[in-house]
């Protein structure tokens, strides 16, 4: 009884203490809490403005390497790894390591050693690995953000956003061995211990990823994801002196607001579009996706279509037929393509030859 209660307790103070949640809540300079899913954001807070980055840079390095290298392959460490300022594992010069275990120095312990060692490995050079860094940063729609090297260390050229950064590791806890990486707590590298610095990994029920990131310039920067009943959230805060709090109530807020919903199904019938000169005055539209998203319990999505106007025959089943709207209080929060649920031909008058249309038949 009492243990239920304490559940509830801190339940009921988790969501006062997050929604209404107002920026100032929130001790980060800039933050964001993403649904993964549904790519809905829940709150956020100077999250396009553009700032350094520190080590969460090295989401980013890791993506690369899981999607690019074999990470049972092994690499004999260069001396251009060996030395490197900031966070390290300790490379030795011609020292042989998996890639997995430097993906594991890299993430768990944040070795800028070993971000050097794998970019030299997957790009060439660091200035090679930093062009494919910028490279999947467009095709990922990441607009504010630019890289120049693979561990995060500090430069004027080299930024994200908050949004950027959530989108980045959405992305790439989509990835299975990259989640698998991040998501570990202690593990054996070679003969180096190492273990992970993400606290929340031991603190928050569900946490499972993905970086942390400090230099005096940028402050305390952390991205964290966690996953409970199959929904991932995704959180980032830039220059926080308390980070580890508010991703607590960022993530605790975020799970228990909000609940993923079906909107649509593929298939659904979503109204009727008028035929001119057609067999049949009128098409059903169906959608042609699933559509669901992330909504508080208050709050109703209205399907809108587009402008009813009319189309000519013949139109063929499964067609293209443009886009019904997910709309809450008028904004607009997502397009669902429709199809033809029919197909209607051209009515017989509409196929006699043009001269007997227009002088008849004798």
């Amino acid at each position: 009884m009492k243990r239920t209660f304490a559940r509830m307790a801190a339940a009921l103070l988790a969501a006062v203490l997050f929604f209404p949640c107002s920026a100032e809540a929130i001790s980060a300079k800039n933050a964001i809490l993403l649904d993964a899913a549904t790519g809905r954001v829940l709150y956020e807070k100077n999250a396009n403005d553009r700032a350094l980055i520190a080590s969460t840079t090295k989401i980013m390095t890791a993506l690369i390497v899981c999607e690019q290298c074999n990470v049972l392959d092994r690499m004999r460490i260069p001396k251009e790894a060996v030395g490197i300022e900031g966070s390290s594992i300790y490379l030795r010069e011609g020292e042989v390591l998996t890639i997995q275990d430097l993906l594991y120095g890299l993430m768990l312990h944040s070795g800028n050693d070993a971000a050097v060692a794998l970019a030299i490995y997957c790009g060439g050079t660091v200035e090679g690995f930093a062009q494919l860094m910028n490279d999947k940063a467009r095709r990922l729609g990441m607009t504010g953000s630019h890289f120049e090297n693979p561990n995060g260390l500090d430069s004027p050229g080299h930024y994200s956003t908050a949004k950027d950064m959530a989108i980045l590791a959405a992305y790439a806890m989509k990835n299975p061995i990259f989640a698998q990486t991040v998501s570990t707590k202690t593990v054996k590298a070679g003969n180096r211990t190492l273990q992970n610095h993400n606290k929340l990994l031991w603190r928050f029920d569900g946490a499972d990823g993905v970086k942390t990131g400090f230099t005096k310039a940028a402050g305390r920067i952390l991205v964290s994801s966690a996953t409970r009943n199959g929904r991932r959230l995704i959180a980032v805060t830039m220059n926080d002196s308390n980070d580890w709090y508010d991703h607590t109530q960022l993530l605790e807020g975020g799970f228990l607001r909000y609940r993923v919903k079906s909107i649509v199904s593929k298939g659904q019938s979503m109204g009727m579009k008028e035929i001119a000169g057609g067999e049949s005055g009128y098409v059903e539209l169906l959608a042609d996706n699933n559509f669901s998203y992330s909504l508080a319990e208050d709050e109703v999505v209205e399907i809108v279509l587009q402008e009813p106007g009319f189309v000519y025959a013949p139109v063929v089943r499964g067609q293209e037929a443009g886009f019904a709207y997910a709309c809450i209080n008028d904004a607009v929060v997502g397009r669902i393509p429709l199809v033809y649920g029919d197909t209607v031909e051209l009515a017989k008058e509409q196929k006699k030859p043009f001269w007997e249309r227009i002088f008849g038949s004798r």
